[in-house]
């Protein structure tokens, strides 16, 4: 048994029973011209046999009748080992249900007449996962769908160790994409943790993780895994945004009043520097307040001209 342990879970999946290796295959091209040998060469002795038991010479001209068809059934027979493999898919090859071997090479080729050759896809695929309704971490109801890049990596466990390693590819995706959505929240909210919104690389990075030990067994290898749709469910969408809206007028107001007050102290250091004007301490308190006031408000201020003195 192959145990993968991933953030606290272990995918414990059966180790495999076979793996792949090449077959022996000969030229197609040198064994078709063979074949065709064989069939003229047996049509042609089918005639001269004839001829000849015309002629008279029956033991000859019947021994030729004879062999005549097996030779023609030769080459026929050579023709069903012809096997052409195109670029991208592979050829498993099985007698009377043994694993032979795999054709990876491109081109024509020849193997045992009498063995079966199933073709596989080793081309790269993508899986797109339907958009699954889920809790999170917090328990809050959300929408996910991700793509999942895979290739057949080893041909013989992709065909013997499960029934149709497409449709597993598809379950296990599922699978994994529901375990990544109740391992972490939906959204931080300032704490210090992972989070599917914030964390995008390091999830899809472990979701290639999970899917990839899953997929294993079956000889396909993910080549990369990437969350496309991320929502909250309808039912608490309009909850959640005013409260992502709330959190970033804090956020904004927080940001806002840290410049203020950088600000006062600029201008009340640059005042005191220059000697421009002598502010006690109850005059500095007022144009503190005055610049908060100026500087955090969210409308524009309107100035009040003072034609007196400093003071009044």
């Amino acid at each position: 048994m192959t145990d993968t342990s991933f953030e606290g879970t272990v995918v414990d999946m059966p180790a495999p029973h076979t793996s792949e290796r090449p077959v022996r295959a000969a030229n197609g091209f040198v064994l078709l011209g063979v074949a065709v040998v064989l069939i003229l060469g047996g049509v042609a002795l089918l005639a001269l046999g004839i001829v000849m038991l015309a002629d008279g010479a029956g033991q000859s001209g019947a021994w030729l009748v004879v062999a005549a068809p097996l030779i023609v059934l030769l080459g026929a027979t050579l023709c069903f080992g012809l096997t052409a493999v195109a670029p991208g898919e592979a050829r498993v090859v099985q007698l009377l249900g043994r694993y032979v071997g795999t054709l990876r090479t491109p081109g024509f080729q020849w193997v045992n007449p009498f063995t079966a050759r199933r073709r596989v896809s080793t081309r790269i695929r993508n899986h797109e996962t339907e958009v699954t309704k889920v809790n999170d971490a917090d328990g809050n109801p959300i929408q996910i769908a991700t793509v999942v890049v895979w290739q057949v990596q080893d041909t013989a466990q992709a065909v013997f160790e499960v029934d149709d390693f497409v449709e597993f590819v598809a379950i296990q995706a599922e699978t994994a994409v529901r375990h990544i959505a109740g391992v972490y929240p939906y959204d931080s909210h300032g704490e210090p943790r992972l989070s599917l919104r914030d964390n995008a690389d390091e999830i899809n990075e472990r979701l290639s993780a999970e899917i990839g030990a899953r997929v294993a067994s079956a000889g396909v290898k993910v080549i990369e895994s990437r969350i496309v749709h991320l929502a909250y469910a309808p039912e608490i969408a309009h909850a959640m945004l005013r409260r992502q809206q709330a959190g970033a007028v804090v956020a904004a107001r927080q940001r806002i009043v840290e410049g203020a007050v950088g600000m006062v102290e600029m201008a009340l250091a640059r005042l005191a520097e220059h000697e421009v004007v002598e502010l006690d301490e109850e005059r500095k308190a007022a144009m503190v307040s005055n610049l908060m006031v100026v500087l955090v408000g969210d409308r524009d201020t309107q100035p009040v001209v003072n034609t007196g003195t400093l003071y009044q």
